[in-house]
């Protein structure tokens, strides 16, 4: 019996395929011969206490002038779905908060749901690596300016982020002798209204900032490093970065060690480690990516992995 799987994601036909990570999740679905239908969040609804969408059904072809079709929706529950990929991308706001409340319905009904949408709202990509702190470097969670100065004062050099952003939007990076250290502060708090996170720079993100990715807990074992542009300090490709393929160190797989079985414990079947040097950064649980640029770098099938894992969990439950 052919597998039917739904994706929660931002408008298909917007997507750079050459680098999407849920468009190569559906084209490792479709190769296994799965039903694919597509949603956005505001396809989603629900009525008296059961999650509905408007689903459309959907072909994807891995060519750059056409990449999908897709039939006219039709409104169905989505328990009719073996399982959802909640694939949308941050920020996690509020309108991404009730999408997963829905999704929890289906799942409460036997979906499956990738990744767990309890774990979605749980696991702030930020604030989730203080559940290991033997594997990252000091940092701090606040809206106190005063603190975030004496911090400062510390560690001479910090960055400070956002915790709803991605991308590298809205990272600062701060020397103590900085003459704009308070309105850095005043923008990133909102004048003390808004929260952040403090970590102590790391220079060994000249080599990188890693993206290692998990299935199930168990790492991939290379990673792409992305190598800031010439001048900055973030390495993310949206913020002009470059990535370089790399093997895991041993570093690396310890990291991995640690999170792993809390990953499992909490649903995160598909998740990315940020690694600078020896420290992890951020947990990406949301929508990770690299599949296709590691795919390409090592002829991997990480998208078939994930389905592989998925299959068999379904066919656990049956």
């Amino acid at each position: 019996m052919s597998i039917r799987l739904g994706v929660v994601m931002d408008p298909i036909g917007s997507i750079k395929i050459h680098k999407d990570s849920s468009f190569a999740m559906l084209l490792a679905a479709q190769a296994r011969g799965w039903e694919l239908f597509y949603m956005e969040q505001s396809d989603l609804f629900m009525q008296d206490g059961r999650a509905f969408a408007s689903l459309r059904r959907l072909t994807v072809y891995d060519q750059r002038d056409h990449w999908f079709d897709c039939c006219e929706p039709v409104e169905e529950p989505l328990s009719g779905l073996d399982v959802i990929l909640m694939r949308k991308d941050p920020p996690l706001d509020m309108e991404f908060v009730y999408t997963t409340f829905l999704l929890e319905r289906a799942k409460s009904e036997g979906t499956m749901v990738v990744n767990c949408p309890a774990a979605l709202r749980n696991s702030n990509e930020k604030l989730f690596t203080a559940w290991f702190p033997q594997c990252c470097a000091p940092s701090l969670v606040t809206r106190d300016g005063r603190r975030l100065r004496e911090f400062l004062n510390q560690h001479h050099d910090i960055v400070l982020k956002p915790l709803d952003a991605m991308g590298g939007s809205l990272i600062f990076r701060v020397r103590v002798n900085d003459p704009n250290i308070s309105v850095i502060i005043e923008t990133i708090t909102d004048f003390g209204h808004r929260t952040v996170m403090a970590q102590r720079f790391i220079p060994e993100i000249s080599q990188g900032d890693k993206r290692i990715l998990l299935i199930d807990g168990n790492p991939v074992p290379y990673a792409l490093a992305r190598i800031p542009a010439t001048g900055e300090t973030r390495g993310n490709l949206a913020a002009g970065g470059h990535g370089e393929g790399v093997r895991l160190t041993d570093r690396d797989y310890w990291i991995c060690g640690q999170v792993g079985p809390e990953l499992r414990k909490r649903g995160l079947l598909f998740v990315g480690l940020d690694v600078i040097g020896n420290y992890l950064t951020e947990i990406n649980v949301t929508s990770p990516t690299c599949i296709r640029e590691l795919d390409s770098l090592f002829n991997l099938d990480i998208a078939g992995q994930l389905m592989d894992s998925i299959a068999s969990k379904l066919k656990l439950r049956q």
